[in-house]
């Protein structure tokens, strides 16, 4: 190893690009001075590196007194901002590019057009999974640095989460398996009662967003098992069905979870119906679940679920999202649920996670919009680290950034309107977790040395949710002398302003054109293996 080198957790060293090991408290002190200093817009990553040996192999790290963070210079009408974050060092570095009514140069490596004239879907928004583990982890540190996290994720100078998702009672990242009533029996939930998981991580952290937020967080929930007794197999964990003659207690289950989130302060903008319900026919799945194929999931929404959450105050204003499972099931279970006009009339969309995406082409997406146009489509998780034997974080590694931005952009471009990711953050080793499921996150939380570590994967979900905002449109972009495999992008219009995001997969600087159908131009360097976005205004001269 060499002397850059900074492995967790013990390690209190962290290494400036280019410059010798500072102890932690003496580089954040110069990082600090530096940007007040400079007058630049974006306070600067605290770089630290890790295995293998690569100036490119590193986190960004935050502390009670120092985190980088993002700002918005104002938009001009001559130029454009871009923002890029790359695997050879760039994290949200900030430069601009003039606007030009002239055609763009010659010799440059390709062109990408876009026209806001022609329009698609609106944004829900992005975000990430308020878990037990996300909790217990961001509780760990310490008041200042739990302050500098929320922040990062949903200030104004982070990433702007405008969603969340609520696990309804306890997931494989979950200290222990609990539901909110073992009273067998109890078919009226009178016994139904919050676990102290929900009154002391996830209740107190979702109340910090909605302040940050200013409200503007759309909180969609999912169950993962009803409670031992109801399952036929007595078991939360592992295959089962729920058991026959339980729908209307497992609906008025729901019904008391939103009651309960609400007497605290805390409404929902919508649930799916369980958590990927396919994953309950698995013989040898780990934790937590409960099977419905999509016939069973329509007859218990149109019979039990819908009727009970548009009967109560709490909940009757409630999306209902069904699936919430891998896009392979599409648009097999979408038609499924859409035929029967009852179960379509609670139902306004589709969830859809990615762990099958290698086997299912996106294609799937746009079949399944083109025949239900006027249901959303709605990615509710994601997660690297999930697949053997690649478990746990992989600190600084950029190709699961490159893996969360081809994804979005993926999904962006096939109608889906919104994208959330898995834990909001997770310790050095990927959990906890009682199933032992380790994966990675974008925030670690290295609570033995009261810190944060942004991975990549942080970064690169910014670039969608800080830019594109609930209520932004997606608009046609095409390339013209680029492979959009190697150059993959997306463009959306909002507030009177243009947003194109451009991911590059391969280790080659592309000299790039935006021409916009109003006639305007702009010229951009788009780094290799980088992540960028370019914002300008909308032109006066545009009709």
């Amino acid at each position: 190893m060499g002397s850059n080198m900074c492995p967790l957790p013990s390690c209190r060293l962290c290494a400036v690009e280019g410059g010798s090991l500072q102890s932690n408290g003496e580089m954040f002190t110069l990082l600090a001075f530096l940007f007040l200093l400079s007058g630049v817009f974006s306070a600067p990553c605290a770089k630290r590196f890790f295995p293998p040996l690569s100036a490119n192999h590193f986190v960004c790290v935050c502390n009670a007194t120092y985190c980088d963070e993002y700002e918005e210079p104002s938009l001009s009408s001559q130029s454009a901002i871009i923002y890029s974050s790359s695997e050879s060092g760039d994290r949200m570095s900030i430069r601009t590019a003039r606007i030009s009514t002239i055609k763009g140069k010659r010799g440059v490596s390709g062109r990408i057009k876009v026209d806001p004239r022609v329009t698609y879907q609106e944004i829900i928004g992005f975000g990430g999974a308020f878990t037990d583990a996300a909790g217990i982890n961001i509780e760990s540190l310490s008041d200042s640095t739990r302050d500098k996290l929320m922040q990062t994720v949903f200030g104004n100078k982070g990433s702007r989460y405008s969603t969340g998702r609520v696990p309804i009672a306890s997931t494989d990242f979950s200290k222990t398996r609990y539901s909110y009533n073992d009273n067998a029996g109890d078919v009226k939930m009178n016994n139904f009662a919050l676990a102290q998981e929900d009154l002391k991580y996830k209740i107190p952290l979702i109340l910090r967003a909605l302040n940050l937020t200013g409200g503007d967080l759309r909180l969609l929930s999912s169950p993962w098992s009803a409670p031992a007794w109801m399952k036929e197999t007595g078991k939360m964990e592992g295959p089962g069905r729920l058991r026959k003659g339980l729908e209307g207690a497992w609906a008025k289950y729901y019904v008391r979870f939103f009651e309960e989130y609400l007497s605290h302060g805390i409404p929902f903008w919508a649930t799916t119906v369980q958590n990927e319900p396919t994953s309950g026919a698995l013989p040898d799945y780990g934790w937590q679940t409960m099977y419905w194929n999509s016939t069973g999931e329509r007859t218990f929404v149109a019979n039990h679920l819908g009727p009970a959450l548009a009967a109560s105050k709490a909940a009757k204003n409630l999306m209902i999202i069904a699936l919430d499972d891998n896009r392979f099931w599409l648009p097999m279970w979408a038609n499924e649920v859409y035929s029967d006009p009852v179960a379509s009339s609670f139902i306004s969309g589709v969830g859809i996670h990615w762990y099958l995406d290698l086997i299912s082409p996106a294609s799937k997406l746009t079949a399944t919009h083109n025949a239900h146009p006027d249901k959303l489509i709605l990615a509710t998780e994601a997660c690297a680290g999930s697949n053997r034997p690649h478990h746990s974080p992989a600190f600084g590694e950029w190709s699961r950034a490159e893996g969360y931005a081809r994804s979005i952009i993926e999904d962006l471009n096939n109608f889906v309107a919104g994208w959330t990711d898995w834990n909001i953050a997770l310790d050095t080793e990927g959990g906890p977790t009682w199933a032992k499921n380790f994966v990675d996150s974008p925030i670690i939380v290295n609570s033995t040395a009261d810190e944060f570590l942004k991975q990549p994967m942080h970064y690169a979900l910014t670039h969608f949710s800080r830019f594109l905002r609930p209520g932004s449109k997606r608009v046609q972009s095409s390339t013209v002398d680029i492979d959009d495999v190697r150059v993959m992008h997306t463009a959306f219009v909002f507030d009177g302003q243009r947003i194109l995001n451009i991911l590059n997969t391969v280790d080659t600087e592309y000299d790039i054109v935006i021409e916009e159908a109003s006639g305007i131009s702009i010229n951009v360097k788009i780094a290799p293996k980088s992540v960028t976005t370019v914002i300008w205004k909308k032109q006066l001269m545009y009709q």
